[in-house]
């Protein structure tokens, strides 16, 4: 399936909510000036910090807060590759699955530092710090929701099937 990741980590604390990620005030604007403010609450630096790929790596309780499904889709928006986190609220969790970027439970966030880079694969549950040569493991992410999040997330999922029959 080709569903190695790879990236840099960018490291956060605990309980980063949806506001913190993306801002009311910008929620609904234009994708430039939304992702201009992604994760302003936390790191106004963010958005001239992040690369195509690199990984969130938070504390608990990321994306608490509310069930809007901007928070998760900025961070797509970013090109963020994945976020890494040992606990992430159930709404964006499955927000973020249904956008199609990857979320993975992580429990080892304090063997990981800002600037590492990583290669991981979501579906054995492997993550790899190429800086440190350590090898840690994931909660795996099910084949079917790796398609989907490689498909684009659920609505272009769904057109996939759809064009296939």
């Amino acid at each position: 399936m080709g569903a190695l990741l790879h990236g840099r980590v960018l490291k956060y604390g605990a309980n980063i909510n949806t506001d913190l990620i993306s801002p009311a005030p910008y929620v609904g604007l234009a994708k430039e000036i939304t992702v201009a403010h992604a994760m302003q609450g936390v790191d106004p630096d963010f958005p001239q910090k992040v690369q195509p790929g690199d990984f969130i790596v938070a504390g608990p309780n990321f994306g608490s807060g509310s069930s809007r499904e901007s928070a998760p889709l900025v961070l797509k928006d970013s090109q963020v590759g994945a976020v890494l986190s040992p606990l992430f609220a159930r709404i964006f969790y499955r927000n973020a699955i249904n956008i199609g970027l990857p979320v993975l439970i992580f429990q080892e966030i304090d063997q990981l530092q800002d600037g590492d880079e990583l290669e991981i694969d979501p579906i054995a549950g492997i993550v790899r710090n190429l800086t440190t040569d350590a090898t840690f493991t994931c909660a795996k992410l099910p084949e079917n929701l790796m398609q989907l999040v490689q498909d684009g997330g659920l609505i272009a999922h769904i057109e996939k099937q759809l064009a296939n029959s």
